[in-house]
């Protein structure tokens, strides 16, 4: 199994625009940050979870050629908008339509917003095609095993995801833009290789865990490597990871890991 992260920022992201604080003005790569995605490649299979805006240069940056099947987490702009850039991986299928998964009210968004492209086939080369599917709590394929669950995020419910690649028993649990998580979400993802947290900030925020509050959330887990995404341009990298357990790091933009 590999996980790429393609964006570890929040909707704004990193410069934001207008802002002439220290990280935006920083030099230091690790505090560039366009909008939270990751790409998992498990068993030969590519998964790709969400698409922000900058959806087609994080491809392009991060040599992704590849996506069987899409996941989106939920409807908000900085993890939906990218959609329409996974026409070039229509191309790849001759056309055919790219499965999207997801709940039914996130479903329901990305009809509102790509009704053109809610078709069996590209209406032509370089369209793009969704067949659109329900989420199911197991989905399980020659990759192996993608078990969900539904964590708060404000108004709405957001999928996280675990998933266990086939042969290698290799586990990564993804939880991004959430308030909580539960005692039976925390043991969804006990033996992971890696756990993914959503830590925003180190302030307060009513729809997403501070700093503090996910770097608590990985500690119970005791997972043996955790990242922290979704992250605000109050983050430096360097300064507020130093402070951080050992097993508890700060993710980056176009970090590669392989488990």
């Amino acid at each position: 199994m590999e996980v790429v992260f393609l964006g570890t920022g929040t909707s704004q992201g990193v410069p934001m625009i207008g802002c002439d604080c220290s990280v935006c003005r920083s030099a230091d790569p690790r505090n560039r940050r366009n909008r939270t995605s990751i790409h998992v490649m498990m068993n030969g299979a590519g998964i790709q979870v969400d698409a922000g805006p900058e959806f087609r240069l994080q491809c392009i940056d991060n040599a992704i050629t590849k996506i069987d099947f899409f996941i989106l987490t939920h409807g908000h702009a900085d993890h939906i908008m990218g959609m329409d850039d996974l026409r070039r991986f229509c191309d790849h299928r001759e056309g055919g339509a790219l499965p999207v998964y997801s709940t039914p009210e996130t479903l329901e968004c990305v009809g509102r917003i790509y009704p053109y492209a809610i078709l069996d086939r590209a209406a032509t080369r370089g369209y793009p095609a969704f067949a659109l599917h329900e989420m199911p709590a197991v989905m399980e394929g020659d990759f192996g095993v993608i078990r969900t669950t539904l964590l708060p995020h404000g108004n709405m419910n957001v999928l996280g995801l675990v998933f266990e690649e086939r042969g290698s028993g290799k586990k990564l649990a993804y939880y991004t833009d959430c308030k909580s998580i539960s005692p039976e979400q925390r043991d969804m993802a006990r033996g992971a290789d890696l756990i993914v947290l959503d830590g925003l900030r180190q302030t307060p925020h009513p729809s997403h865990m501070t700093i503090e509050e996910a770097t608590a959330v990985a500690l119970d887990i005791g997972s043996p490597r955790s990242y922290l995404t979704h992250l605000t341009h109050t983050v430096d990298h360097a300064g507020v990871e130093a402070a951080l357990p050992p097993s508890v790091r700060l993710a980056y933009d176009g970090l590669r890991i392989a488990l």
